[in-house]
């Protein structure tokens, strides 16, 4: 499986990072092995002293496909969850003003952590999905899909141009404003509406 990161989907996240807000959706992967899963604890990397929360709504796709047309995109998903996006920020500044890649900075071993899923259909309105992110108890991000540039139907069939879409792959679709750091001891929890979809320590 792999995991296709979807960037400044949200205007106002692109402007809080001083980025343009793109005219068609900027994506990037990570490889499964950034994938946290189970509430299982994150340890801090060593090679940064700047890592960021982004808390997106994440799709699971359900079947195979490849030139996906936006209208017939929503038969590729049939259950929506909700993750973190770690950024080590430090490294892809660097990376940033080098002009090179960033990878190292987004995809290393779990800056991924995945929470529960539900079917799409207990969730109404796909285009009026709130969600949040609370760090020891306090909210720090909050979002809802009617502020999307793209959305879930639109990225399905953007990504699936260029990827062959397969059972189980995972498309973080974008966080909204609101990022930042994370410290050591720091609880961090996930929700969908009211329900809680994931939690988990920072170690």
């Amino acid at each position: 499986m792999k995991i296709i990161c979807i960037g400044r989907n949200y205007a106002e996240h692109a402007k809080e990072m001083n980025s343009p807000v793109p005219t068609e959706p900027v994506v990037f992967l990570k490889p499964d092995t950034a994938l946290l899963r189970e509430n299982a604890p994150f340890y801090y990397p060593d090679f940064t002293s700047d890592l960021h929360h982004e808390v997106e709504l994440v799709l699971k796709i359900s079947k195979a496909g490849k030139h996906i047309q936006p209208e017939f995109a929503n038969r590729y998903y049939e259950e929506i969850g909700i993750g973190i996006d770690f950024t080590a920020r430090d490294i892809q500044m660097q990376c940033k003003a080098k002009g090179l890649p960033w990878e190292k900075a987004k995809a290393f071993d779990h800056s991924a952590p995945v929470g529960n899923f539900v079917h799409k259909s207990s969730l109404g309105d796909l285009n009026n999905i709130g969600f949040h992110l609370e760090i020891n108890g306090q909210k720090v991000q909050q979002g809802n899909t009617k502020d999307l540039l793209f959305n879930f139907d639109v990225l399905v069939a953007h990504v699936s141009q260029y990827f062959t879409l397969k059972t189980g792959d995972l498309i973080f679709t974008g966080t909204p404003e609101g990022v930042g750091p994370v410290k050591r001891g720091d609880k961090l929890a996930a929700f969908i509406g009211k329900e809680e979809m994931l939690h988990f320590e920072i170690r």
